[in-house]
């Protein structure tokens, strides 16, 4: 039938667990027949073994058709399932169900702060870097809500520190290349991404769309000044109208959220002074001497 409604896998798991609940029953009346048999040997009642024998008969033909019953229920197409979108789909249902948050995005799933990345031939997903097999959907969403109470592993400093690396390696390339340079140039942040990806696979092992998680991350941190004093902005400017070089996400309040470039600005005549001044208080020390006062 072509407008047949496909099973979900909610249901699809909790019948077979009902089914394994009636195979474990079955085995326990297995092994109950099986220890009368033992009891009447140990002592030799004749009369009791014949019984025990006959009742372990009828208790393994009935395991038997309970396990039967259980592998021909299990005919769900787990792969096609994984790949055409329903899992996606249902995942989204049970989390609006349990009141969390959990938004589609390209190829991916973002409950924040993490991203989760279906993988079917797999059957598992892929949260951020951990590979997870529990793909229950009432389990995955009550995961994903215990995750979201940890705090996040992502550290926006060393992030920051990377950005700024790969952003001064773009700024000389231009400069080579003898393009004009504003003072404070705007980098589109997919140059910056191709930058920190060179190495073959990178691009595999750190997506895009972790790669823009990661940039809204760090912009609603708080954190905005490296080492060296540089204080990071996100310009839009007219970047945003060229889809193919914008990069988006949907935060946790639904909301997207686009991005297209990263400009750093070096730290102001002031906060140098500063910067010297602390430094000129600290006390220096020399390999293997100590400075005098």
């Amino acid at each position: 039938m072509e407008n047949e409604v496909k099973p979900g896998l909610e249901k699809a798991l909790a019948k077979t667990e009902n089914d394994a609940n009636g195979s474990l029953k079955a085995a326990q009346s297995v092994l109950a027949a099986l220890r009368k048999i033992r009891s009447a040997a140990r002592v030799g009642n004749l009369k009791d073994l014949r019984i025990a024998i006959d009742a372990a008969d009828k208790a393994e033909l009935a395991l038997r058709q309970h396990m039967a019953n259980g592998r021909a229920g299990w005919d769900f197409n787990e792969e096609g399932y994984l790949s055409d979108g329903s899992f996606i789909k249902e995942v989204l249902e049970v989390a609006s169900e349990k009141g969390l948050r959990v938004f589609e995005s390209d190829d991916r799933l973002f409950c924040y702060p993490v991203l989760i990345r279906v993988l079917p031939g797999e059957r598992s997903a892929l949260i951020d870097k951990t590979r997870e097999k529990r793909l229950r959907p009432t389990v995955l969403v009550d995961y994903l809500k215990e995750l979201q109470k940890r705090p996040p592993r992502f550290r926006p400093e060393a992030f920051l520190e990377s950005l700024y690396s790969a952003y001064e390696t773009a700024v000389c390339k231009r400069s080579r290349n003898r393009e004009l340079l504003a003072s404070d140039p705007v980098i589109a942040l997919l140059d910056l991404y191709e930058l920190l990806t060179l190495l073959p696979g990178q691009s595999r092992e750190y997506s895009k769309q972790e790669f823009v998680r990661d940039v809204y991350l760090l912009h609603r941190s708080g954190v905005h000044t490296t080492r060296k004093g540089a204080r990071v902005s996100f310009p839009a400017s007219t970047g945003t109208k060229i889809p193919s070089r914008t990069l988006s996400l949907i935060n946790e309040r639904g909301e997207l959220k686009r991005y297209y470039g990263i400009c750093f600005s070096p730290p102001s005549a002031e906060a140098k002074d500063v910067r010297l001044e602390t430094d000129a208080k600290e006390p220096r020390l020399e390999t293997g001497e100590a400075t005098t006062p």
